[in-house]
């Protein structure tokens, strides 16, 4: 049976052993600048109505 990499340390230690380990889609959009850019600019329109409404 292949072990996939990113499940290959999830059981190899108990205290640890509840914690997930991103996926390969995962890992790409968190190193992914286009879509960091991306998620920055649709926080800052949220974090923009939000202190509006407030004001």
């Amino acid at each position: 049976m292949a072990v996939k990499p990113e499940e290959f340390n999830f059981a190899k230690n108990d205290q640890f052993n509840t914690a997930m380990i991103p996926g390969k889609f995962a890992r790409a959009m968190r190193t992914c600048k286009i879509w960091q850019f991306i998620r920055f600019v649709i926080i800052n329109i949220k974090m923009i109505i939000v202190v509006s409404k407030s004001h």
